[in-house]
């Protein structure tokens, strides 16, 4: 078996333990061991002897939704256009900034109308590849994701208000005409707007870092310094339990996605006033304060980290999960403190930083 099938595999594993947390909360599952280390002879200079996945494998594309150069760009220009939203003042692309890494600069988002949302912005590099969408998997489409950030906080126009948006934009002349080439049955509608910008998410690939150079056999691609790391994410570390690669997240080898409570949101606050996460979705016990495994594609770049976006720094949000999280009542057994040095986590920040995409959302000219 390769080492993606066994990192894929125990992906699937720490899943089945967490559903089966969530059945008897009473009982907790074992703790998963990280995978084994690499052999090497000095992690600094010799290529790990085992076969680091790269190859993101073929996209799923919905059958109702096939993509085209043309949707595409539609799309490309729906994802910018701040006239989506309620009042004109957000876009897609608002919460997902090139000078961001793609994820969020503020904690929690702020959507439409100058509203603080409950979560952080993610980076959405690779999302097409997702089964499941949010922090808490409660959307299972790009298209429905796309459909209730439109509706909900993030645009704030309303799910009733849809229609009315889409007339809107409907009236914008070289809208029409795009849309009436695109979808030539069905016009602009609020269904084939999402259509639309769910299909230029699909084209937001990363997978051709510095890792992936040194994945494809380019020793030269990763420092000294950046090797000793992935060694230590491979083997001391435990990284790869949760952020597998090679999409650095085991979430992204489960349809419904992988969720886990690392403690973060929990501390200092009252049980009520906790946000629950996963278990919002699920009602089970188990699922309390979980939350999906985010990828660390970029993610030197996408500061702050988590959830609620409480860690300012990469070191440290490298130090809390190293040292096993935040200790409250549903804590995952995944999370142990591995007694890492300071040598060794500033090692694993700099390997992080070989997963930069080094791409970006190219803006374009709206009609």
């Amino acid at each position: 078996m390769t080492l993606n099938a066994r990192w894929t595999s125990l992906a699937l594993g720490i899943a089945a333990a967490s559903g089966a947390a969530a059945c008897n909360d009473k009982k907790k599952p074992e703790a998963v061991p990280p995978p084994p280390a690499t052999t090497t002879q000095a992690a600094t200079d010799v290529k790990p002897k085992v076969e680091l996945p790269h190859d993101l494998g073929k996209m799923p594309i919905p059958e109702d939704n096939p993509q085209t150069d043309a949707k595409v760009a539609l799309g490309h220009q729906l994802f910018f256009d701040k006239r989506l939203s309620a009042d004109g003042s957000r876009s897609c692309y608002s919460c997902h900034l090139n000078e961001d890494g793609n994820g969020g600069k503020e904690p929690k988002a702020i959507g439409a109308l100058n509203k603080q949302l409950p979560r952080h912005s993610p980076v959405i590099w690779n999302v097409g590849y997702l089964g499941a969408f949010y922090w808490d998997g409660r959307s299972a489409s790009l298209e429905d994701q796309a459909t209730a950030a439109w509706a909900g906080g993030n645009m704030g126009v309303g799910k009733d208000n849809l229609d009315k948006k889409a007339a809107e934009i409907e009236k914008i002349s070289e809208y029409k005409k795009q849309f009436g080439e695109v979808f030539p049955k069905e016009g602009v509608t609020p269904a084939t707007i999402v259509k639309a910008i769910a299909a230029y998410e699909r084209t937001l690939v990363c997978d051709d870092t510095a890792y992936d150079k040194y994945a494809k056999g380019d020793d030269s691609a990763l420092s000294q310094q950046q090797k000793a790391g992935l060694e230590l994410f491979l083997g001391k570390g435990g990284c790869t339990v949760c952020h597998t690669p090679p999409f650095f997240s085991s979430a992204f080898s489960v349809k419904e996605g992988v969720y886990f409570n690392t403690g973060l949101g929990t501390k200092d606050k009252k049980e009520e006033d906790v946000d629950v996460g996963r278990q919002a979705v699920t009602k089970k016990d188990g699922d309390w304060a979980a939350f999906k495994i985010p990828s660390l594609r970029n993610v030197a770049k996408s500061a702050p980290y988590f959830h609620d976006g409480s860690v300012a720094s990469l070191e440290e949000a490298v130090r809390l999960m190293a040292a096993g999280g935040l200790k409250n009542k549903n804590l995952t057994p995944v999370l142990t403190d591995k007694k890492l040095t300071d040598e060794e986590i500033k090692s694993i920040v700099q390997f992080l930083s070989a997963l930069d995409c080094n791409k970006s959302l190219e803006e374009p000219k709206l009609p």
